[in-house]
């Protein structure tokens, strides 16, 4: 008879197999996926104590019968953002903490800020990420031609792409409405998208805003006092009940949602805690272990009212800017599997999970800005399933000379016919598809120059229908 470890270790296994796969799978392809051995009731005994925690769901019947990943609650109301497709490989250690937060709150120990988790950090001796992984990213993040290595040189060089993606994607991140496509009108363009709230258009500025700052004042900034104060100013701007708590240290308590813990309350120890981070931010030598270590331990210190997140992901962007690595936008991120894994370091002190996130996202942002290193990989199976439907889009678009805002309309009244797990991932493939077109790739669209050309005059202005 198995005992409680070897227990704990198959079910780990099971999650952790389960996890890649967001359309599920059957009890055999479980089989096969983690090479059990024993007899299959006791795989179905493991599965059941699974279903029961709440860590895995289960659909269809007999035979069919699928399971799926329940990563933990959704932090956002609209619906289209609780489940995105990805192919993240989870580590076993992320496997035990996905299972470990799967337990309702009521049954997870109330916790508050441990000092030691900042304290006994040394570094340059200690590390979050391996030597194996830290290679790993700087061969993801290495731009091979740059004419200068003036720090912000490359982000200049891609800004435009950059407002977007990480406009977007951090936004994204907090629950926000805007379309890729509706981003990037409003960031070029100006023009609020029909329909969605003005809160909404300000985190989006707020990005911009930040953003610019970064890039712009390269060489002067760090991971001091002063840049991180005004960079939540500059997301927080007009977004908080108290103006003039904006790019303040807080003085009130906070609490997290869906979470057991709790931050610190004493404004004198918050002080003493975020000089000592940032102290500790900047001895760090490695631009990656540098931008982790502001992704854990911003937030878990909660330093400000709100925006900390938001922060903290420009924040991380600040290591790469300086060194002219390819930034890290948080392109195609899964919202519930981020905030899991922020609540394992707030609740657990563990970064497993938000480290495999750090890095399955960062091969994502930088692959994207790969021009000068492109790399031949295999085909996106999520385009590949719907590249006719995609393509017809675009076509019809263009063909028709549509405006973006009825672009707008039409993609979505498409995605309609799009099964709903995969609604978000198809209109965000369509619009990327878009903001991607130039004269040397509409022809895989079926337009015809002249068709393009018309278009492009019609797409470039500003639309008042």
């Amino acid at each position: 008879m198995a005992d409680q470890k070897s227990i704990k270790e198959q079910e780990s296994a099971i999650l952790r197999s389960i996890v890649g796969y967001p359309n599920g799978l059957t009890i055999h392809q479980i089989k096969e996926q983690i090479g059990w051995k024993s007899e299959i009731r006791q795989l179905q005994r493991r599965l059941e104590k699974l279903l029961k925690s709440g860590a895995i769901d289960r659909n269809g019947y007999t035979r069919a019968i699928r399971y799926t990943p329940v990563i933990g609650p959704s932090f956002v109301q609209e619906p289209e953002f609780e489940s995105r497709n990805h192919n993240i490989t989870l580590s076993e250690g992320a496997a035990e903490i996905i299972l470990e937060l799967s337990k309702p709150e009521r049954l997870r120990n109330p916790v508050g800020y441990n000092r030691d988790f900042l304290e006994s950090y040394r570094p340059n001796k200690d590390y979050y990420l391996s030597e194996t992984e830290r290679d790993k990213l700087a061969m993801m993040g290495r731009i091979l031609e740059i004419d200068s290595n003036k720090a912000g040189t490359f982000a200049k060089k891609i800004l435009e792409k950059l407002l977007i993606d990480l406009s977007w994607n951090s936004s994204r991140l907090e629950g926000n409405s805007y379309s890729l496509l509706e981003t990037e009108r409003l960031l070029k363009e100006g023009i609020n998208a029909e329909g969605k709230l003005n809160i909404e258009a300000q985190m989006i500025l707020n990005h911009k805003h930040a953003i610019e700052f970064m890039v712009f004042a390269a060489e002067e900034i760090n991971y001091d006092r002063s840049t991180i104060l005004n960079l939540h100013s500059l997301l927080s701007e007009n977004l908080l009940a108290e103006e003039t708590s904006s790019g303040r240290l807080r003085v009130i308590p906070v609490g997290i949602r869906k979470s057991v813990y709790q931050p610190l309350n004493q404004p004198q120890l918050l002080e003493e805690m975020f000089m000592l981070m940032l102290e500790k931010a900047s001895a760090i030598q490695n631009p990656f272990e540098q931008a982790f270590f502001m992704m854990v331990q911003l937030p878990y210190l909660q330093p400000f009212e709100d925006v900390n997140k938001r922060v903290s992901r420009v924040a991380t962007n600040i290591a790469f800017n300086q060194h002219n690595l390819s930034p890290l936008s948080f392109v195609d991120v899964p919202h519930d599997l981020y905030i899991k894994g922020l609540i394992a370091v707030y609740e657990l002190n563990r970064v497993e999970l938000l480290k495999d996130i750090f890095i399955w996202a960062y091969d994502r942002s930088s692959a994207s800005y790969a021009a000068l290193r492109r790399v031949i990989g295999d085909p996106d199976p999520f385009y590949l399933k719907y590249q006719p439907q995609i393509k017809a889009i675009i076509n019809t678009i263009i063909a028709e000379l549509f405006t973006k805002e009825r672009a707008i309309r039409y993609i979505r009244e498409n995605a309609a016919t799009i099964p709903e797990q995969d609604r978000a991932k198809f209109i965000e493939e369509v619009e990327s598809a878009l903001l991607g077109l130039h004269d040397g790739n509409f022809a895989k669209f079926y337009v015809r120059p002249s068709q393009y050309k018309a278009w492009v005059e019609v797409w470039g202005k500003i639309s008042n229908t």
